[in-house]
């Protein structure tokens, strides 16, 4: 049996080392983003890889098979998705037959590196929580970017994580950070976070010389891009600090852990700011999403 199946346009862009970039569905499900968002976010997100040069390759779980690009038909089998997929839990949903599974980060880098797709992009990466010397609680993601030798872009961290605690783990896996454009490691809904970065790049060919030379150097591993959200569609940073805050003191007296915050800080962060947040993050995932196209086409022209 095929456990992971590419389509016809992915396959083909993929034998003719044509530009490709990998997608994860999260955002697109009602995990990540509530309707009609999500529908816009998708829309978005594939126009910006394809206005780039580059084929968008959508990863998900359906019908028990590990898919690595979808028909349009599908679409609205995402926009639905309400079961998520971890890197840990993709055998368990391909040898069940899951009827739809929304890949995460770490399952979307595993299929994507699976299917030879090198550049990936999503919005923001999960990372280390605060309070983890209690609770342990350290997203798969981080592992599975230093597993898989794809240059992955993102608006940084999520917000609410421990960005400071989050670079130091990077650094320990030996994943190169990379601001695009900046010096400071962007924080999802705001383009900067305090954190200095170790190294900077301004276009995209630089990052893909950057992936090109490590992997060539024996870097077995990826490269994290990290993307400022565009200006404009910025937040203020006092507004998230205080949203933030709040939806974790709630989040805490309820007893919400592990996977389960995301999306509550994510829902309350939206109430907080009367929905703000959300067009904020249609922008960066549309940003990424483009800039990751930009770095596929270079490292097309190059390997």
């Amino acid at each position: 049996m095929t456990a992971i199946v590419l389509s016809p346009e992915v396959a083909s862009a993929i034998a003719e080392r044509r530009a490709v970039v990998a997608l994860e569905s999260t955002i697109f499900s009602t995990l990540g983003l509530p309707s009609p968002a999500n529908a816009q976010a998708l829309e978005r997100c594939l126009a910006a890889v394809r206005a780039s040069g580059a084929v968008p390759a959508v990863t998900a779980v359906v019908d028990g098979l590990a898919r690595v690009g979808l028909d349009e038909s599908e679409h609205e089998r995402v926009l639905a998705g309400s079961r998520k997929v971890a890197a840990r839990d993709l055998p368990v949903a391909v040898a069940q037959g899951w009827s739809f599974g929304a890949t995460t980060v770490s399952a979307s880098l595993a299929l994507a590196a699976k299917a030879g797709v090198g550049v990936f992009a999503t919005g923001g990466i999960g990372g280390v929580h605060r309070g983890v010397e209690a609770t342990g609680d350290v997203s798969a993601d981080l592992g599975a970017l230093a597993a898989h030798p794809i240059v992955t872009v993102s608006a940084g961290a999520k917000a609410f994580l421990d960005l400071a605690r989050t670079l130091e783990h990077l650094e320990m896996l030996g994943v190169p950070v990379l601001g695009f454009g900046t010096d400071e490691l962007p924080a999802f809904w705001m383009r900067t976070s305090g954190l200095p970065l170790a190294h900077r790049v301004d276009t995209p060919h630089e990052a893909a010389a950057v992936a090109t030379a490590a992997w060539d150097l024996g870097h077995r591993g990826g490269i994290l891009v990290t993307v400022p959200i565009p200006e404009a569609d910025a937040l203020p940073s006092e507004l998230i600090v205080d949203a933030i805050a709040a939806a974790e003191r709630e989040a805490a007296r309820a007893g919400i852990s592990g996977p389960a915050v995301t999306p509550f800080v994510l829902a309350r962060v939206a109430e907080a700011t009367d929905g703000q947040s959300l067009p904020a993050n249609l922008a960066l995932a549309e940003h990424n999403a483009g800039i990751a196209a930009q770095i596929a086409v270079a490292l097309a022209d190059v390997l």
